[in-house]
């Protein structure tokens, strides 16, 4: 079947680097790019399109809460209105340098906490698909399968794709197993394959203990923050590969 293999890049700030973008983006097909708030800044926002661009790497906004020194990790309260502004300001930002080197985004990935609490909340989440379809009812929204965010995504009409973590674990309710719980985050790549593989061979997320939740899964995520990040991202596709997948962008996903 068709799939999508994503990352979140980007995420350097000033001088501070995180992760390895250059040498995730040979090996993705959408790259969910930071948009400020969490990490990113103005020149790496337009340097990370660049790249993505010239890769043939299809771009997306990664928008989070205003929390650089919690890297968007933190809970946070604010009005719906206010959730609402944070979303569309950061689209519009990350759309206008990718107007500015020729290219436009494709989808839009919640991060962190932001995304978190809206796939348990369905007032934050319906704010959230909101503020994507007031600057593009196009965009596509990436979200994790079986969330609440996903739902308000496709009640608000926007065209939804559901992703798995690769290097995450889950809890029996759907939900991602918090990091500060031993053993949530997979570190080895030869892990993350496995637990992506059971996924797909399940047909819905596989909780830590087991448990099976039915979903459709078109996107896997590989966080471009880990250590292992690269070398996790070159097995999972040669797998996907050899297991018979064909991997596309979300775009040619959603369209099929």
């Amino acid at each position: 079947m068709m799939i999508n293999l994503n990352a979140d890049l980007g995420e350097s700030f000033g001088p501070w680097q995180m992760g390895d973008d250059e040498a995730l983006l040979p090996l993705i097909d959408s790259a969910s790019i930071a948009c400020g708030f969490h990490a990113g800044d103005p020149g790496v926002m337009r340097d990370t399109l660049r790249q993505a661009l010239a890769a043939g790497v299809e771009t997306g906004a990664h928008p989070a809460y205003p929390d650089l020194q919690g890297f968007g990790r933190r809970t946070m309260r604010f009005e719906l209105h206010e959730v609402e502004a944070l979303v569309i300001y950061q689209l519009g930002a990350l759309s206008a340098f990718a107007a500015a080197e020729g290219g436009t985004l494709t989808h839009v990935k919640p991060h962190g906490a932001l995304s978190n609490q809206a796939c348990a909340d369905i007032a934050l989440a319906t704010a959230v698909a909101r503020a994507i379809r007031a600057v593009d009812p196009a965009l596509i929204l990436l979200a994790p399968a079986t969330s609440l965010l996903a739902d308000a995504g496709r009640d608000e009409g926007l065209p939804v794709a559901l992703e798995v973590f690769a290097d995450r674990r889950y809890l029996g309710n759907g939900r991602l197993q918090p990091r500060s719980e031993h053993g949530a985050v997979i570190h080895d790549p030869e892990d993350c394959i496995r637990h992506v593989e059971s996924m797909l061979d399940a047909g819905g997320l596989v909780s830590h203990d087991g448990q099976r939740i039915p979903s459709p899964i078109h996107s896997v995520c590989v966080h471009g923050d880990g250590a292992s990040a690269v070398a996790t991202a070159a097995q999972l596709r040669r797998r996907l590969i050899d297991r018979g997948h064909r991997l596309v962008g979300l775009r040619a996903l959603v369209e099929s």
